[in-house]
């Protein structure tokens, strides 16, 4: 319960950083090129930092044997995930996508790395690789009904799954990088909450709120992407002999509201862009109580 009034405590401050991003974007502070760019910042620089940055730690065998299990956990609860919404929302290809993958990258890793520590990241990065592939992948060819649209080199270039790869290697090995490497992934890392939290604010000041609050296809969406996907996932990985740290890291990413690239992905394909920017912001509206509801029911089954 500790950790879930520390969760609580950490969104509060995160949303204050969001309705800032909002302010910004409604006064012409930020345009929406400007928005755009600065989520490209946080793709392709400033997650994968985090994630590398996870792995600068001494090596151990019983580290490496969490990481494995991290990576079957969030196989597993994606797969759970993509099963569940492919039955529910068969019809809506937006709901599909949005539903099935969360904002792990922009919105869990800040929170893992506040709430659990910096090392705990380190077991976020395989959900959020995963989550990376699956969305180029399987998303795409959701929302697009045509294969021919998926890619497999943006998703072998993907900054996320690279960095993920960059840091196994450093953290096996294991490679001692200099100071002033290590100095920069610091500070790059630690501009990933306020700017992943603009970024979302953009993304609100351009929906209509009346609009969010009245369709009821987002409702049912919020319902699987914050509560009944979150409980599957706990079930599912209480069995597993892994570290509660770990688990909590991933359940984190589970928990998380609609991902930002439901809305990317809908907007380079023409498809309904303004019906998935609903999804993500009534999701992200509702987390701030969903999710340390979720992790307080995770801390009394876990026993935290």
């Amino acid at each position: 319960m500790v950790i879930a009034g520390l969760l609580f405590e950490r969104i509060g401050m995160m949303f204050i950083l969001m309705f800032l991003g909002m302010f910004m974007f409604r006064t012409g502070k930020i345009t929406e090129k400007g928005s755009k760019d600065m989520g490209n910042i946080l793709i392709y620089i400033v997650i994968p930092a985090v994630v590398i940055k996870s792995c600068l730690s001494e090596y151990s065998q019983e580290r490496l044997e969490m990481f494995f299990w991290s990576f079957v956990l969030a196989g597993a609860s994606l797969l759970l995930s993509m099963a569940v919404c492919a039955l529910v929302f068969k019809k809506n290809p937006i709901e599909n996508f949005g539903t099935s993958f969360s904002n792990a990258g922009f919105m869990s890793i800040p929170l893992v790395e506040a709430v659990l520590g910096s090392e705990a990241v380190f077991y976020s990065a395989p959900l959020v690789g995963l989550m990376n592939i699956l969305q180029w992948t399987y998303g795409v060819y959701v929302i697009t009904k045509d294969r021919s649209t998926v890619s497999l080199k943006k998703v072998l270039l993907n900054p996320v799954l690279l960095a993920m790869a960059v840091g196994i290697i450093i953290f096996v090995l294991p490679i001692e990088l200099p100071k002033v490497v290590t100095g920069t992934l610091d500070m790059i890392a630690a501009a990933n909450a306020p700017l992943a939290m603009l970024c979302l604010g953009t993304y609100l000041a351009q929906t209509r709120i009346a609009e969010i609050f009245t369709d009821r296809k987002v409702y049912l969406s919020c319902l699987f992407r914050l509560i009944v996907i979150p409980l599957l996932t706990i079930a599912l990985m209480t069995p597993f002999p892994v570290s509660v740290t770990a688990k909590l890291a991933i359940l984190m990413g589970a928990a998380a509201p609609v991902g930002i690239n439901v809305a990317v992905f809908a907007q380079i394909h023409g498809k309904d862009y303004p019906q998935s920017v609903k999804s993500i912001v009534l999701s992200t509206i509702f987390s701030i109580l969903s999710m340390p509801v979720i992790i307080g029911i995770a801390g009394t089954v876990w026993s935290v």
